[in-house]
């Protein structure tokens, strides 16, 4: 169960659908939000509903349908980009990301500071802990805050992360849910990247991906 002094939203953005988090203090009124695919005044809108100043701008990972809205949320915030730095590579090539998929491109983000595994990050009395989950690309993170897991395009209900891109690893993705993510309590609630929320006991359990 979520601490009562955070504030979560979930956000619906960008043109592959993804799943965007604002995660905020009710005492401090700052704010976190991870992944900014797109929908860029939405979310602004959603900071302004709740009266919450964001701090920082979290990536689980660099590929383009996750980082579209970034660039202008800086812009127009002055929040802190924070991501992995073994996704700086991905961070580079987004304009190629983009036209390989056939989407339009969109400013590229200025780094302010690389994520490390164990890293914390303090939003209001809550301390969300960064843990490195690389298999999906090389420099994905899972980020826990209290009995919640935001695992990006590592973890889905049902289901795992793609592996056939720029630095996949199959076995290095399965070796990170089971050694970094499943260690977790069963309670914990899992916010993937895309599609719905699951715990990691069900995953843990019956994930087709994991044999028992």
């Amino acid at each position: 169960m979520k601490s009562q002094d955070i504030i979560l939203e979930t956000l619906l953005v960008g043109p592959l659908d993804v799943n965007c988090y604002i995660v905020g203090s009710k005492k401090e009124r700052t704010a976190v939000v991870i992944d900014a695919g797109g929908n860029e005044e939405d979310i602004l809108q959603c900071l302004k509903n709740h009266n919450l100043t964001l701090q920082y701008l979290l990536n689980t990972h660099a590929h383009f349908d996750h980082v579209g809205g970034v660039k202008h949320l800086q812009d127009k915030t002055g929040a802190k980009f924070l991501i992995h730095q073994d996704e700086r590579a991905l961070v580079s090539s987004l304009t190629s990301q983009t036209k390989s998929f056939g989407m339009p491109s969109f400013p590229i983000p200025n780094i302010d500071k690389f994520l490390a595994d164990n890293d914390e990050i303090a939003i209001g009395v809550e301390n969300l802990r960064v843990i490195h989950t690389p298999g999906h690309s090389p420099g994905c993170v899972c980020f826990l805050v209290d009995d919640i897991v935001f695992t990006g395009d590592t973890l889905f209900a049902g289901s795992i992360g793609r592996t056939d891109l720029y630095g996949g690893s199959y076995e290095g993705l399965i070796t990170s849910i089971i050694k970094r993510l499943f260690t977790l309590g069963d309670q914990v609630v899992v916010y993937p990247g895309h599609g719905p929320s699951t715990t990691i006991g069900e995953e843990r359990q019956h994930n087709p991906f994991f044999k028992h």
